[in-house]
């Protein structure tokens, strides 16, 4: 019997069902060589091993998988930017950024801000606009507990109207 007659695809699979490294690519949507890369970045991510180095991927691995994919990809934090997030919140809240709540999601969009120029001519000394494209790193925190803040309530509301 082949490997590939063996494989049991991820939707046939139980949701708490071990994965392998193609079946958890092929779930979180990337190639297998990146969830390799992944590993070698984030120490968080460590799923567990059989002979020969055959990875399992657990549902908490899936979960950071998920998380790492939003982050990366759909928000687009670098490497160092989602080492920075798991450094100071965790490993739950990276998870949590890929439950579909993005991790940078805000409610109102980042207001304008207004700066002032150093006065080297008369149109110097005018307020400048500027807009941010990305989360400022003062406020990347204030985003991530209120990412954690909107879970959290969709898990109180869920067990109230249980």
């Amino acid at each position: 019997m082949s490997h590939s007659s063996r494989s049991v695809s991820p939707q046939a699979k139980s949701p708490h069902a071990f994965r392998t490294i193609t079946e958890a690519a092929d779930e979180i949507g990337v190639a297998a060589h990146v969830l390799r890369f992944w590993e070698s970045r984030f120490s968080a991510l460590r799923p567990m091993k059989r002979a020969g180095g055959r990875r399992l991927y657990r549902v908490d691995d899936m979960a950071l998988l998920r998380g790492l994919k939003t982050l990366l990809h759909d928000d687009g934090y670098t490497i160092k930017g989602v080492q920075k997030l798991l450094k100071d919140n965790g490993v739950a809240w990276v998870r949590e950024a890929g439950e579909g709540v993005p991790a940078c999601s805000v409610t109102q969009p980042v207001p304008v801000e207004t700066e002032q120029v150093a006065p080297t001519s008369p149109a110097a000394s005018q307020p400048v606009s500027v807009t941010h494209d990305r989360p400022r790193p003062d406020s990347a925190r204030l985003q991530a507990v209120l990412a954690r803040l909107q879970a959290a309530n969709r898990r109180i509301e869920d067990v109230l109207a249980a």
